[in-house]
């Protein structure tokens, strides 16, 4: 049936003809400033594959453009793009005549926001919907907000995570098969080099693929199509890091058919806006092209981007009141210095090299093969036989001893011993509230075989990916366009622990010390090793993934109407190697395991109906399959290949509707949006305590890898944005989302604990029945954002402008394994009964949804820029949450209490030792920026 569809679609082709009333549209492209002309312009027609460039004069010309009415995007990397209707008559090429470009002096707003967020998207042309097929060279209103205003709160757009959409470099997806995420931090601070940009909305239609429903982002690094010219800036900040210059020269187009550009920057901080955070970031860019002959070019991309920075840690409200918001669990001095503990080094260069063919005047081929390898490190401390180091340690805290009961369930938290031992660990904890490197140094060198009690290491992931992919677009009629396009990418993904200090120690034996027995090592075959700085240990295993895809996309244009039909196809191969013979797994861990494979389609259409010029209906739809994460497939990849049949591809439905209207002076949308995700798969790991049965002196406590899978997600709302040019030289907007984001069903459970791995010796997995899930709402986001904001421009080039947001609705993220019925089953009841005071109206307490609280966010930003002859100069300040609002981001439950008496015991004390741990988001922040362009 499948290639029936696929046959049927293609043969449409064979129906296509073309037209042979051919004209064309010319144009003059000049400064605002200078009124010189402006080489290296990108003039595109709408909803066709014609696209030219300006030459030293500043002209372009379209040739044998069929009679009709277009809309012309005129688009320069600085400047404001320009959209303009055009009118084709028969024998006849239409003069657009001067065609003036003013400085988009909000590309600097934009770079400050983006790099407050931490989301290294780079800046790009601001602007809102300016194509008539709703294809985006910039973010609409409503994506400006979401990523420059409401960013900073963590929001997502229509609720979704970005695993969603898909990101791209020359048409070649960005996005990892391991977690399905783009690594933003691969390109981060190369704001410049990657700022040509094009995005699609939802399931909306793209030229490079099919796409999933959060949309496209195609970052575009063709040396040809940048300005020529160079520019250096240098800025300040109190955000992820303090300070960052940044240089960048493109050459433009020679006579001999050579471009080139270059790129490079540093960021760095020693200690950023939470404690102890840490920042260094180094990045290279070039881009080379060589213009073969009209029809053919090579262009080749490096890119290089190292980021080193230290983490910040999620706290419990007890932490926070006890040390404040910006408090950081994770740093403590060294000689005089502070020193992290949890910091993540990504290391993972991309060369690029792509062919641009020009089969034809309708007919373009862009083939292209990519490397990318390199490392991704976090770092952590790991100890033996010794006390935990961690600060925050619920034994360091007054809430151990306000929370303690007996045997019997008496509450022994208010006696006056323990109410005193709780003084004394207050104080204890304010006195030494950071971790004590000089403690753990004394210990390790105070042994008397120089065996290290603690020591500092790395959980790497070093992967090595090769991608081909081919994508060609035609113009197969005056009213019919075809996409499609092929890619093939091979993941060797190597996976270990790196052991980077013994802290004045020798050595470190590579031994699980909760364990006994065979059960302790981590490799049967290499048993009783030590390691030293540079080894491998504790787990090594190697992930090996194969993706084959392809896609066809017909785009149809009218009058009144245009609509697209565009299908999918893809199969996902899977397997994991074994390196090491793990004791509690010794046999399903070592050795490669058989190979999983997940066959997946997808078919989307829409419609835009032209009510008018201006004003616009569109629909979009979609329903595909696909394949689950790598990371998701095999859950505890660390020890062992186990994995569960109930994992298998997600089923992807979703559909919106929106109203525009496009006027010179008004813009606008309006659009309704419904998406279903079921048989989705999540994992994580903590330690719990009375999750089983004690049949091993454990007490029933036990580590163990949850696996939640057959989850289904509902996410439906409404977003609108408006802009409006009040004068020439105030423009005001307002965006608002309103979702509701959901769990529609209770999904599957499964826990792997390795204590009954040792136990038994067999796979240890766990059926733990159904979660109640359903009707819970989605973390992570808020789920209502609202935005209003003004600009004035003044036309001596200065500006200033606000925006005022309020966001709500934001929602912790709820243990699955706490609303299954094993919650309530008593671990240590031979008959399996419920504990007796586990009530329907407590757990209903216990287990409600913890709803964060609303808040405003107001930010300010302004700027000025000077052209001295050739030359611009800038400046460009913002200040973020100007009222320095506290507003949790996000938050999750501990599922150490994972039975109801012990999650009872715990909150009912008032001073829960396990409470949930919060994230939040930054104070009063400031951002300047000085740049020269010349």
């Amino acid at each position: 049936m499948k290639k029936l569809v696929f046959c049927i679609l293609f043969t449409m082709t064979l129906f296509s003809g073309f037209s042979q009333s051919y004209t064309g549209i010319s144009g003059t492209v000049v400064d605002s400033k200078t009124q010189k002309p402006l080489k290296d312009v990108v003039a595109t027609i709408q909803n066709t594959v014609l696209t030219e460039v300006t030459n030293g004069e500043g002209k372009f010309l379209f040739k044998d453009v069929p009679v009709g009415s277009y809309l012309v995007a005129i688009k320069s990397a600085g400047y404001k793009d320009q959209l303009l209707a055009v009118d084709v008559q028969k024998q006849k090429v239409t003069d657009i005549g001067k065609i003036i470009l003013e400085e988009d002096i909000t590309q600097e707003q934009q770079l400050s926001l983006v790099t407050i967020t931490d989301n290294d998207l780079g800046d790009d042309n601001s602007g809102s919907e300016n194509t008539a097929g709703l294809l985006q060279a910039s973010r609409d209103v409503i994506q400006q907000a979401a990523a420059f205003n409401w960013g900073q709160a963590r929001f997502r757009l229509r609720g979704l995570s970005n695993e969603y959409g898909t990101t791209m470099i020359n048409g070649v997806s960005m996005n990892k098969i391991y977690d399905g995420r783009p690594q933003w931090s691969n390109w981060g601070g190369l704001n410049d080099a990657t700022r040509n940009q094009e995005f699609t909305m939802g399931s909306s239609p793209s030229d490079y693929t099919f796409g999933g429903i959060l949309g496209t982002q195609e970052i575009n690094t063709r040396a040809s199509i940048y300005r020529p010219g160079s520019r250096v800036s240098f800025s300040g900040t109190n955000t992820n890091y303090n300070w960052r210059v940044m240089g960048t020269h493109a050459s433009g187009m020679s006579n001999d058919g050579w471009a080139f550009v270059v790129s490079a920057s540093r960021r760095w901080a020693q200690e950023a806006y939470f404690e102890g955070t840490n920042y260094s970031a180094n990045s290279l860019f070039a881009s080379v092209e060589k213009k073969i002959n009209d029809r053919h070019s090579l262009n080749f991309t490096s890119i290089y981007a190292e980021n080193f920075r230290g983490k910040s840690s999620a706290n419990t409200q007890e932490v926070t009141d006890l040390a404040g918001v910006e408090y950081n669990s994770y740093w403590g001095w060294q000689d005089g210095k502070k020193r992290n503990s949890r910091m993540k080094d990504v290391v993972e260069p991309i060369l690029m090299l792509n062919h641009y063919w020009k089969i034809n005047e309708k007919t373009n081929l862009n083939t292209s093969i990519t490397h990318q390898f390199g490392k991704i490190g976090n770092s952590r401390l790991d100890y033996q036989n010794a006390d935990n180091p961690d600060p925050t340690y619920y034994r360091n805290l007054p809430s151990y001893y306000t929370s303690l009961y007996d045997g019997l369930g008496n509450y022994l938290g208010n006696t006056p011993e323990n109410l005193a031992l709780a003084n004394w660990a207050k104080q204890n904890f304010l006195n030494n509230k950071q971790i004590d490197w000089e403690a753990m140094y004394a210990a390790n060198m105070n042994t008397s075989d120089g065996h290290s009690a603690y020591i500092l290491y790395e959980d790497r992931t070093d992967d090595k990916t090769w991608t081909a992919n081919t994508i060609l677009n035609s113009q197969l009629s005056d009213n019919i366009i075809l996409n499609a396009g092929a890619n093939y990418k091979h993941l060797s993904s190597h996976n270990f622990q790196y052991l980077q200090d013994l802290l004045g120690g020798k050595y470190f034996m590579d031994k699980d010390t909760f364990q006994s027995g065979n059960a302790q090592e981590s490799d049967l075959n290499n048993p009783n090793r030590a390691v030293v700085v540079g080894d491998t240990f504790g787990y090594n295993y190697k992930l090996y993934a194969d993706t084959y895809s392809a896609f066809t996309q017909f785009k149809f244009t009218y009058k009144k109407a245009d609509f697209y039909l565009g299908q999918t196809f893809s199969r996902s191969t899977y397997q994991r190697e074994g390196l090491y013979k793990n004791g509690l797994y010794p046999t399903n861990s070592f050795g490669k395991s058989s190979k999983l494979s997940f066959e997946n389609f997808g078919f989307k259409g829409g419609l835009t109906y032209k009510i008018t010029g201006r004003q616009f209906l569109n629909f979009n739809g979609v329903y595909m399959t696909q394949a689950p994460a790598l990371r998701n497939v095999y859950p505890y990849a660390r020890l062992n290949s186990n994995t569960l049949s109930e994992i298998g591809s997600e089923t992807i439905a979703s559909a919106d509707a929106s109203y525009i209207i496009r006027t010179p002076k008004f813009k606008s949308r309006i659009t309704g949006f419904y998406s279903n995700v079921k048989n989705a798969t999540e994992t994580s790991f903590f330690f719990g305590d009375g999750i089983f049965a004690d049949e091993g002196g454990d007490g029933g406590d036990a580590f163990v890898a949850e696996t939640v899978t057959n989850i289904e997600k509902r996410n439906m709302g409404v977003e609108a944005g408006v802009e409006y040019q009040l004068t020439s030289t105030i423009k005001l907007s307002g965006s608002a989302s309103f979702g509701e984001y959901i769990y529609n069903n209770n999904p599957l459970v499964f826990l792997n604990n390795d204590n009954l791995a040792s136990a038994t010796n067999t796979a240890p997995v766990t059926n733990m029945g159904t979660a109640k899930l359903k009707g819970y709402r989605q973390s992570g986001t808020p789920q209502e954002a609202y935005s209003v904001g003004i600009e004035y421009r003044d036309p001596h080039f200065w500006w200033i402008g606000a925006n005022a947001n309020y966001l709500a609705s934001n929602y912790m993220d709820v243990s699955a394994l706490l609303r299954t019925d094993r919650f309530f089953t008593n671990p240590t009841d031979p008959w399996g009964l419920p504990f007796a005071e586990a009530t329907s109206e407590r757990a209903s307490q216990l287990l409600a949804q913890e709803k964060f609280a609303n808040f405003y966010l107001v930010n300010l930003s302004g700027g000025k820029s000077w052209k001295v002859k050739n030359t611009t100069f800038g400046f460009f300040a913002s200040i973020n949450n100007v009222l320095d609002q506290v507003y949790k981001t996000s938050g999750f439950e501990q599922a150490r209490n994972s039975n109801f008496r012990e999650l009872n015991q715990d909150v009912s004390s008032g001073t829960p030792a396990f409470g949930p741990k919060y994230f939040y988001g930054y104070g009063r922040t400031y951002f300047v920026n000085l740049y020269i362009n010349f």
